[in-house]
C-alpha cells in the first residue's frame, strides 16, 4: 500500500508518496524498493547560494542499462531515474548473512531551471557517499518506517517509508523484517515480565582518556587539504549476545590502529576513520560560502563487534558542531560530547580541526570553543579577585599605619 506523508518541501508539489522500484533479470526479481525520498542540494547563483528540496516522484522508473542483479560478479545497482537527467543510485554488496548499501548516489542536472532557478551552471554533478548503514540479514526485507537522513558530498537524502529487499530469493519482498534502529527507538516498548524484559546498564567506567591521533585528508596535489588532532571515544548503547540485553559500551578509538581518507570539496569535507574492519566512523564538513563560516554538520558511524547481534549503524546529517571561520581552525582542549543519535554519542578530547583552506600542511591560527575560553577566564577571575584581596590588605596597613604614627606629636 502507498503510503502517503505530508513534507514541507515544495520543490515538486502534492502528497508525497512511496515509489515502488524493481531491479529484474529475465522474470525474476532480485531488487525490490518501496520508498518516498527528498533531496536538499545546494548550488550557486552568480550572486548567492541556495539549497534546492526535491522530492523522488511517483513517475520515478528503473534505469534497466544502469541497473543489475550482479550475477556475473559485478555489484547489484538499482538506478531509479527521473525529471531531465536526475538519479537516486543504490548499490549492493553481502556476505554469508548481511546484504547492505555501499554506496548511495545522486545525479542532479543543474539546467534543470524548475528546481535549480538561476543556478550559475548547467552541469551534471554526481554525489556519492559509502557506509550509509543500510543493512539487513540475507532473505530478510530491511524495513524503516522513520524519517532517516544521510550526507552525500555536502547534500542530503532523506528516505522514508522504505521496505526494500536485495539479492531476493522470490520475487516479492520476504515477510521476515530486519527493522532499523530509529523504528526500534521511536516504538513505544511493551510491557515487560520476568522472562521478557530488558534494561540498560549503567553507564560504564570511561577506559581512559583517548590516546590522541593526528589526521589528515590529501588533495590530488598530495598537499593537505584537511588537518585534525584529537582523541575519540564512542558511546554506544547495542543489544549484547553474551548478556542477553542492552548494554552501553565506552570505547576508544585507537589512533595506531585507524586509517584516514576524505575528500575535499569547496563547500564540504569529509574525513572517514576507519579501524581495522569493525569500526567506520565519518565526519562532514559543510561551508557556508556566504558567511565563510563552516561547521561540522554530519556523523556516520558502522560498528561490528563481536558482542552485537548485529552490526550496529547511526547517521545524523543535521548537526551543528564545531563552528569556526573559514582560514582558521577549531580548537576545544575541553572533553566535548557531540550527541548524534540516541543510541551513540561522541567524545572528543583535545581537538584541532581544519577541513577548509589549510596552508603548509599547518593548523591556522585556532578560534577556540567556549569551554576552554570559560576554562581560562576562571584563574583570571581568581586570581583578579586574589590581587584585590592583596590590594584592599595592603591599603588597610597603610591607612592603619598612618593613624598610628598619627598619636606621637613633637612638644
Amino acid at each position: 500500500m502507498k503510503l502517503c506523508l505530508i513534507i514541507a518541501w515544495f520543490a515538486i508539489l502534492g502528497c508525497i508518496q512511496a515509489v515502488t522500484l524493481e531491479v529484474k533479470e529475465g522474470n525474476s526479481t532480485c531488487i525490490k524498493a518501496e520508498l518516498s525520498a527528498s533531496f536538499s542540494i545546494t548550488y550557486n547563483t552568480s550572486n548567492s547560494t541556495r539549497t534546492a528540496q526535491v522530492s523522488l516522484p511517483d513517475s520515478a522508473a528503473v534505469d534497466t542499462t544502469a541497473s543489475s542483479c550482479g550475477t556475473d560478479g559485478s555489484s547489484s545497482w538499482l538506478v531509479a531515474v527521473f525529471g531531465p537527467g536526475h538519479a537516486l543510485g543504490l548499490s549492493f554488496s553481502r556476505n554469508e548473512s548481511v546484504y547492505s548499501v555501499a554506496n548511495l548516489t545522486l545525479q542532479y542536472n543543474l539546467s534543470d531551471s524548475s528546481v535549480f532557478p538561476e543556478a550559475n551552471s548547467s552541469d551534471v554533478v554526481t554525489v556519492v557517499s559509502s557506509s550509509v548503514g543500510i543493512w539487513a540479514t540475507i532473505n530478510t526485507t530491511y524495513r524503516c518506517i522513520s524519517p532517516s537522513t544521510f550526507g552525500v558530498s555536502g547534500e542530503t537524502v532523506t528516505f522514508s517509508n522504505m521496505r526494500l529487499e536485495a539479492y531476493m530469493p522470490g520475487n516479492d519482498l520476504s515477510s521476515s523484517e530486519s527493522t532499523c534502529m530509529a523504528d526500534k527507538v521511536s516504538t513505544t516498548a511493551p510491557p515487560t515480565t520476568a522472562s521478557t524484559a530488558t534494561t540498560v546498564t549503567p553507564a560504564p567506567t570511561p577506559p581512559g582518556t583517548p590516546k590522541q591521533g593526528t589526521y589528515f585528508v590529501k588533495n590530488q596535489n598530495d598537499t593537505a587539504c584537511l588537518l585534525a588532532h584529537m582523541g575519540l571515544q564512542l558511546n554506544v548503547s547495542y543489544f549484547s549476545r553474551s548478556q542477553n540485553k542492552t548494554v552501553q559500551e565506552l570505547m576508544n578509538l585507537n589512533p595506531d590502529q585507524t586509517n584516514a581518507t576524505g575528500s575535499c570539496e569547496t563547500s564540504s569535507a569529509t574525513l572517514s576513520l576507519k579501524q581495522e574492519e569493525i569500526i567506520t566512523l565519518n565526519f562532514t564538513f559543510t561551508l557556508n560560502t556566504t558567511s565563510n563560516k563552516y561547521h561540522l554538520g554530519a556523523i556516520t558511524l558502522f560498528a561490528d563487534w563481536s558482542d552485537m547481534t548485529a552490526p550496529f549503524s547511526a547517521s545524523n546529517t543535521s548537526l551543528n558542531y564545531l563552528r569556526s571561520t573559514l582560514g582558521r581552525s577549531y580548537m576545544c582542549n575541553a572533553e566535548q560530547v557531540l550527541g548524534v543519535v540516541p543510541t551513540f554519542s561522541l567524545n572528543t578530547f583535545k581537538l584541532q580541526v581544519q577541513p577548509f583552506n589549510v596552508t603548509t600542511n599547518q593548523f591556522a591560527t585556532a578560534e577556540e570553543c567556549q569551554m576552554d575560553q570559560d576554562q581560562m577566564l576562571i584563574p583570571i577571575i581568581v586570581g583578579a579577585a586574589l590581587a584585590g584581596l592583596v590590594l584592599i590588605v595592603l591599603i588597610a596597613y597603610l591607612i592603619g599605619r598612618k593613624r598610628s604614627h598619627a598619636g606621637y606629636q613633637t612638644i
